[in-house]
């Protein structure tokens, strides 16, 4: 039986099948993504999404969706399925679905009486292209498909209606046409492997409605264009290729081009390869050669935060990059993200503008996350490689925040760091309202301080290893006047810590944070402070889908993340759950109690791959309510999560081989 697997009663069922999304990904910022059903329940979804850099910075729905409707006899059956106004489900083409497997290739499988149609689905690596390949396997009369596609030429942030301005204008290429809807916009070509006719019949498709908009908050309601169809006859076990791209291709290769990318493709037949295919799905490649037809050794890589809207931002690029690279073993591509990652890093401490595409590079945590990084690399590779790789950055970060050049990140005679978080979010916790941090984490933040010191003592070793006895001597003491001060300034006598301090004031609210002053291999607190605080996470932060972000004996603790974005923005970091948190807390406690733990982490694991075949097919969202039953909301997938589960595997099997 297949790992991702999904039988005929899940997928009629609109209840079950609408909740589930599908995403794919050219690891060039372009995706293809909608639920099982091919049912669009997001403005973010489309069959065709690409960046065009000529408008803005978004991504934007070329090709919302392509209706494929099987005819015999003179009797059509359409394959499509769109929701519109009034609760209303048009054409219904998803009870003609018979299964769906995920493992390799998304495949769907229609019976439509005795026509038994398969349809595969893959987007060509580094090219702006989607591929669908659709198999008669068996039929007992002339068969012939047609296909209807919807388009929608807008950002994923807007939306189209019926308009004047949209040209209906098209031209013929090589099996297929070319048109675009509006000026600014690269050409769509849709193009066949076999002979067609394209039948022009220009309409709006009006009403569309997106349902997860309207439980956002916001409008839901488009209208799509369809240009005509294209028909053709298919005979049984004849396989037929259709391809969408802001490219021309030689239609007699799409056969031999389709069976190239199955093969590159890793089976999806068990938990870890769904998280290793979801990390190569955040790989961003950068093209600065202008070209997609080669990779070019200029091409900046990058690492996506998260799908369907998130950008590069510098804190997730440098929390994920040792679980997305380093875990599964592709160091190679930890080298190519670092040295994109600190190209723009150096710029940011050089005082200029940033060359690079990453956002939130200003954010005071983020060389102290870039030092843990880099300390990943360094237990991989050992200490001498590492050093001579990394180990001038790591001494530089360390130097730029000694001399007070960060902007927002005081270091102060106690040896702790300071940063203003009251009128602008500098944490992860980063949701604001009204202009205002939900959460405004200022003064001395408790994960700052615990990377700090991390960060102080990894210098140290390194120092020390190379033989630099006065930088060595220098760290060891500013960490111990780190240490002192941290345990001085965060422990209380409930056996947790502050959230942050500033001045009289003191956050006493439970929250996760505390929890890498635990896990990070060197740690300001002794032993047992360091089990009290495993201990009150264990007790009032775990779920099955990681560590709340608020104790629900805390004030304000609100853990469903649902309604308008108001709403949504006092929930989201006040008590929802973040499986990624929940890696640094099962890291804490195989730090702390050994193989002991590793059941244990075994079954919290579990919580993770029950999400493999339900929301987004396997991935991990990007938060989950902290109630139960724990639902994923948020991004369909997010790079930090991803991330984090991955690092705990190997983890345990670190521990696994420890005597």
């Amino acid at each position: 039986m297949s790992y991702l697997r999904l039988e005929k009663a899940v997928m009629t069922n609109l209840q079950e099948s609408l909740r589930r999304e599908f995403l794919r990904t050219n690891r060039s910022g372009a995706y293809s993504s909608s639920t099982l059903v091919d049912c669009n329940t997001r403005k973010y979804h489309g069959l065709l999404v690409v960046p065009v850099p000529e408008l803005d910075d978004e991504n934007h729905v070329l090709l919302s969706s392509l209706d494929c409707t099987v005819i015999q006899h003179g009797a059509e059956f359409n394959l499509g399925l769109h929701k519109y106004q009034g609760n209303n489900f048009s054409p219904n083409g998803h009870k003609y679905i018979r299964e769906f497997d995920a493992t390799k290739v998304p495949t769907t499988t229609y019976r439509v009486g005795g026509v038994i149609l398969k349809k595969e689905v893959i987007f060509q690596h580094y090219e702006d292209r989607i591929l669908i390949r659709y198999t008669l396997e068996d039929a007992h009369s002339a068969t012939t498909l047609r296909f209807r596609p919807f388009l929608a030429f807008r950002s994923v942030r807007q939306f189209t209606h019926e308009n004047m301005t949209a040209s209906r204008e098209y031209h013929e290429v090589d099996n297929g046409i070319k048109t675009c809807m509006y000026a600014g916009y690269p050409d769509l070509y849709m193009q066949f492997s076999k002979k067609n006719e394209f039948i022009f019949m220009p309409d709006w498709y009006r009403g569309v409605e997106y349902p997860k908009e309207q439980e956002r908050g916001y409008a839901s309601n488009e209208d799509l264009y369809v240009p005509g169809y294209f028909e053709m006859p298919i005979r049984k076990g004849e396989s037929i290729i259709f391809a969408a791209s802001t490219s021309q291709i030689k239609t007699s290769t799409l056969k031999k081009l389709f069976d190239e990318e199955v093969e590159e493709r890793v089976p999806r037949d068990n938990f870890y390869h769904c998280l290793v295919t979801a990390a190569h799905q955040f790989h961003f490649r950068d093209r600065r050669s202008g070209t997609m037809e080669k990779i070019d050794k200029k091409d900046e890589r990058y690492l996506l935060a998260g799908y369907p809207w998130f950008k590069c931002r510098a804190r997730d690029t440098f929390i994920a990059m040792p679980g997305l690279t380093l875990a599964i073993g592709e160091r190679d591509y930890f080298e190519l993200v670092m040295k994109t990652a600190e190209k723009g890093l150096r710029e940011f401490m050089e005082g200029k503008p940033l060359s690079v595409k990453i956002y939130e590079m200003e954010q005071p945590d983020v060389p102290l996350w870039a030092i843990w990084a880099i300390q990943q690399y360094v237990k991989e590779v050992g200490i001498d490689e590492g050093y001579k790789k990394y180990g001038k950055l790591a001494k530089d970060i360390v130097k730029y925040i000694e001399k007070g050049g960060h902007p927002n990140l005081r270091l102060d005679e106690n040896g702790l760091l300071y940063s203003k978080g009251r009128d602008r979010a500098v944490t992860w916790m980063n949701s604001t309202a009204n202009g205002k941090p939900v959460v405004p984490r200022s003064g001395y933040i408790v994960e700052f301080n615990a990377l700090w010191y991390n960060a102080l003592k990894f210098c140290a070793a390194m120092a020390t290893e190379q033989k630099d006895s006065k930088s060595a001597t220098h760290l060891e003491e500013l960490a111990g006047k780190v240490k002192e001060s941290f345990v001085e300034t965060f422990v209380n006598e409930y056996g947790y810590l502050l959230d942050y301090v500033d001045g009289v004031m003191m956050d006493w609210s439970v929250r996760p944070n505390m929890i890498f002053a635990v896990a990070l291999d060197y740690s300001p607190l002794s032993q047992q402070q360091m089990k009290s605080v495993v201990d009150i996470c264990t007790r009032e932060l775990l779920t099955p889908k990681g560590l709340r972000s608020l104790s629900p004996k805390s004030g304000g603790y609100n853990p469903i993340y649902v309604g308008p974005q108001t709403q949504r923005d006092y929930a989201y970091h006040q008590g929802t759950a973040w499986p990624w948190l929940g890696g640094f807390y099962m890291e804490a406690c195989l730090k702390l109690y050994k193989r002991s733990r590793l059941s244990f982490i075994e079954r919290q694991l579990v919580g993770y791959e029950d999400e493999m075949d339900y929301h987004a097919i396997g991935t991990i969202s990007e938060l989950f309510d902290g109630n139960p039953p724990f639902s994923g909301r948020g991004a369909m997938s997010f790079a930090m999560n991803v991330a984090e589960i991955l690092r705990t595997l190997k983890l345990m099997d670190k521990y696994s081989y420890q005597k």
